[in-house]
């Protein structure tokens, strides 16, 4: 597709993953079909319906110095591993942009909740003057992304789009409009959280949000499946660097994917449910194919958000087929990453333009016996292996508690 002074491209990646510590083993594990999710066995665990995680396949205080790791909290920490992997491979760093026009959008659904829980055990046991002076930055929303926006210099504004689980889909949106309006010229964009801690795990289980396949592991994560009961909370991050094409093409950078388009919308039905007919979701991705001047037969393929919630999954699939159409290649790369909260669409993001760019559409694990609902039914969900095919634009769709809708089109460059 051709490109212009307008178009934005994606010349960076980066992730931090329970299925790899880099996008490479990580795509290579989703496309092997490795799951990331394990059986927590930690004492305080006991007692809880729901036990299970995808924890990080790489310990990001070994990718980081000792000494800066002390000072971020753990979300903090993936969101720096990510950014710093995806600011090195795009070359930004010295393509000789100002900083004052560098700028970040990271998310996060929940942000320092370990710092915050952490610290509050040792006010209650050691008392004020043993809380940690760093509390505070380790412990705000926007700690990730002020941490990358110190990572990388950047001078052009750093801002933390929180969204719960539709943040760092909802920041690749921000940074598309960034560039799009001349506010930035390279912007580094994505979404991080690590909460994984008793009180969110007694909190989502508390919602019977989670899955209580205990003694599967791997097969508890079941996108579209008859028996899906819920989804495996994961930690991680992903991050992207997005710039203008021409300035890409003029420096010679890789360029893996245009951001061809983005919608936004809000359900304005619950708080935490989605709309049954998936209303909004629906919305979103037609507003995105349109942003894109695409139609829905241009787009081939969709990263469905699918977090494997009864509930959830019917909406979706009513939302992919209402505005799309039965003939795109769904998958649900959660059934093997878990859910990364603030993170998810950052990295299934990724996923997408690695899709368009091996032309292969992952597999959705433990889809064994579809849902009996019709758009689950007239949907072609890929699964058991991945798919060859041949397409030049995909979506990922994100949606978030709060009835935050997002949708993003990917395409070749």
């Amino acid at each position: 597709m051709s490109t212009s002074a307008a178009d934005v491209v994606v010349t960076g990646l980066g992730a931090t993953t329970p299925l790899g510590g880099d996008v490479d083993s990580t795509w290579e594990a989703l496309l092997a079909g490795r799951s990331g999710v394990s059986r927590i066995t930690d004492d305080w665990i006991a007692d809880y319906p729901a036990q299970l995680v995808a924890r990080l396949a790489a310990d990001p205080t070994e990718q980081i110095d000792r000494v800066r790791a002390r000072r971020l909290d753990r979300s903090q920490q993936v969101a720096v591993v990510a950014a710093e992997q995806a600011w090195a491979s795009s070359g930004a760093a010295g393509s000789g942009v100002a900083p004052e026009r560098i700028a970040v959008v990271f998310g996060t659904g929940i942000g320092g909740a370990l710092t915050l829980l952490g610290q509050d055990d040792v006010l209650e046991q050691k008392g004020p003057k043993r809380v940690s002076p760093f509390t505070i930055p380790m412990l705000m929303p926007n700690g990730p992304a002020a941490a990358v926006g110190l990572a990388i210099g950047a001078r052009g504004g750093v801002h933390a789009p929180v969204s719960a689980c539709a943040s760092g889909a909802e920041a690749i949106r921000w940074g598309l409009d960034l560039i799009r309006f001349d506010r930035a010229d390279v912007v580094l964009v994505g979404g991080a959280e690590a909460c994984v801690h008793p009180l969110p795990m007694a909190g989502f289980a508390a919602m019977r949000a989670m899955s209580t396949r205990n003694d599967e592991p791997e097969r508890a994560s079941r996108p579209f499946d008859k028996a899906r009961d819920g989804f495996v909370l994961g930690e991680g991050a992903a991050a992207l660097v997005l710039e203008r094409a021409d300035a890409a093409k003029a420096r010679g950078a890789t360029i893996h994917a245009r951001v061809a388009g983005a919608g936004a919308t809000a359900d304005g039905y619950d708080l935490v449910a989605p709309h049954p007919e998936g209303e909004g979701a629906g919305r979103a991705i037609a507003a995105a194919v349109r942003d894109a001047g695409l139609t829905p037969t241009d787009i081939g393929h969709v990263n469905a958000h699918a977090t494997s919630t009864p509930v959830g999954d019917t909406a979706e699939a009513a939302a992919i087929r209402g505005s799309l159409g039965e003939h795109v290649l769904v998958t649900a790369t959660k059934s093997q990453t878990g859910h990364l909260l603030g993170a998810a669409g950052a990295l299934e993001s990724v996923f997408t333009i690695l899709a368009l760019r091996d032309q292969v559409v992952p597999a959705t694990a433990n889809l064994d016996d579809p849902d009996d609902d019709a758009a689950v039914q007239a949907l072609d969900i890929v699964r058991r292996e991945p798919r060859k095919a041949t397409f030049s634009a995909a979506v990922n769709d994100s949606f978030g508690f709060g009835g935050h809708n997002i949708a993003l089109v990917f395409t070749t460059a």
